[in-house]
């Protein structure tokens, strides 16, 4: 299944949150938000992500489809 997340990095902890009820239309989507400690240099946000939503849907296999540079991502998570 494919999700869109939202990511924080710089945060103060790491944690998943899933999307609110009730988004408004197309616009809002339906966004996961996901904090993680580590700063986006080098990568290493991106890959606290995967595993912060690995741990989150208890798969490994979670990858990054876009948004590798940005904020909002489309993220693969196989079941």
């Amino acid at each position: 299944m494919r999700i869109f997340i939202k990511a924080k990095p710089n945060s103060s902890e790491n944690k998943v949150d899933p999307p609110s009820p009730g988004g408004l239309g197309e616009a809002k989507k339906n966004y996961y938000t996901v904090s993680v400690k580590d700063p986006p240099v080098g990568g290493r946000a991106n890959r606290a992500i995967v595993r912060e939503l690995s741990e989150y849907f208890h798969t490994p296999n979670v990858r990054i489809v876009s948004g590798h540079i940005s904020r909002q991502k489309i993220v693969e998570v196989d079941l």
